[in-house]
C-alpha cells in the first residue's frame, strides 16, 4: 500500500486517479483549497487538507487553520501535482495569464520548497505539464528531448518543468507528464467539440492539416499510475496516444462515430473572435512521439481513435 498526496484531485484526471488508487488500496491525501467541496466530490480519500499554494514565504506560513500541509509531505511515497488554472475557462488577458502562470509555477515552487524541509522526503514527485511545451511544430516528430517552443504556453510549460526538476537535488525522482488533450465524456476538448456535430455542422478546426495529439482519459490516468509505481520512469514524458491523427482525421472519425457530417471546417479567424488568443493554441500542430512511455512498459488501452471515441460516446 502506498501513501500518496494529490493536488487538483477534483479535476477529471485527478478524480479518476483517486478512484484507481483507492480501489487498489492506496492511502490518498487530497491537498485542496476547498476541503468541503473536495470531500463532496471525492468520497474515498483518507484526508482533505487545506492547501493554498501562495502561502510559502516562510515555514510558519505552511500552517493554516491548525493544519500543517508541510507535515503531511513527510514520508509519503509520491506527490502528484495536478492543480492549475484551467486555460480554456475564460478569455485570456494579462490578469488571467498571470493567474494561469502562478497557479502552475508558484504552486510547484512551494511544493518543492516544502519537500526540501521535511525529514523523510517523498520518493517521487509527479507533476503535470502539457504538449504545449513544444509550440507550433508542423510535421516535426517530437520526443521528450525536442526543444521547447517560444510562445506563452511553451514558456509556461518550460518554467513549470524547471521548477519541478529542482526536487531532484533532494534525491526525489521527478516526472513531468506532458499531457495532450485528454478525451473524456464529461469535460474537456471532446465535450466542446460535440455540439456542432449535434447541429450537423461539425468539422475540423482551421485547415485540418495540423497534427492533433490526443489520449483517452483511462490511458492518461494509467500513465500517472505507471509513473507512480515504476522507479525507472523519470524526467519528461509525453502523455499522448500512439494513434496520433491530423485534425481533419479526428473530425472525420468523430463524425463517423456520431453518424454526423464533418464537412464544415471552423476557420481560425472565427475561433479567435469566439475564444480569443487561446484559439491560436487550439490549432497548433504537435506530432508527439510516445516511444519513451512504451519503452517503460506501458500498454495503452486505446491506441485507435475510433475505438476510444466509441468507448466514451457509447
Amino acid at each position: 500500500m502506498k501513501k500518496i498526496i494529490i493536488t487538483g484531485a477534483t479535476g477529471s484526471i485527478g478524480e479518476k486517479l483517486v478512484q484507481e488508487l483507492t480501489a487498489r488500496g492506496d492511502e490518498v491525501i487530497v491537498f485542496t483549497r476547498n476541503p468541503e467541496k473536495a470531500r463532496n466530490k471525492i468520497a474515498n480519500a483518507s484526508r482533505y487538507v487545506k492547501w493554498e499554494y501562495e502561502r510559502m514565504n516562510d515555514p510558519s506560513s505552511l500552517h493554516y487553520a491548525g493544519t500543517s500541509w508541510l507535515h503531511e509531505l513527510n514520508g509519503v511515497d509520491a506527490v502528484v501535482h495536478l492543480a492549475s488554472a484551467n486555460l480554456s475557462s475564460k478569455r485570456w488577458n494579462k490578469k488571467f495569464k498571470k493567474e494561469a502562470y502562478d497557479s502552475r509555477i508558484i504552486s510547484t515552487r512551494n511544493l518543492v520548497e516544502a519537500i526540501k524541509q521535511v525529514e523523510h522526503k517523498p520518493k517521487s514527485f509527479i507533476c503535470s505539464s502539457a504538449v504545449g511545451y513544444y509550440g507550433e511544430r508542423f510535421d516535426e516528430i517530437l520526443d521528450e528531448e525536442s526543444s521547447p517552443g517560444n510562445d506563452f504556453l511553451a514558456d509556461l510549460c518550460k518554467d513549470w518543468e524547471n521548477e519541478a526538476s529542482k526536487v531532484e537535488q533532494y534525491g526525489v525522482r521527478r516526472v513531468s507528464l506532458r499531457t495532450s488533450p485528454a478525451l473524456s465524456k464529461d469535460e474537456g476538448a471532446l465535450k466542446k467539440m460535440l455540439w456542432p456535430y449535434k447541429l450537423f455542422i461539425g468539422g475540423p478546426l482551421s485547415k485540418g492539416k495540423q497534427w492533433f495529439p490526443w489520449i483517452h482519459i483511462d490511458d492518461i490516468v494509467g500513465i500517472y499510475l505507471r509513473a507512480i509505481d515504476n522507479e525507472k520512469v523519470s524526467g519528461a514524458i509525453n502523455g499522448a496516444s500512439p494513434g496520433i491523427v491530423t485534425m481533419k482525421e479526428f473530425a472525420k472519425t468523430l463524425g463517423n462515430v456520431l453518424n454526423r457530417p464533418s464537412a464544415f471546417p471552423v476557420p481560425k479567424s472565427i475561433m479567435k473572435i469566439v475564444a480569443g488568443e487561446v484559439a491560436e493554441y487550439a490549432v497548433m500542430s504537435q506530432r508527439t512521439s510516445v516511444d519513451k512511455i512504451l519503452n517503460a512498459g506501458y500498454k495503452f488501452k486505446f491506441e485507435n481513435l475510433e475505438a476510444a471515441l466509441r468507448d466514451l460516446l457509447k
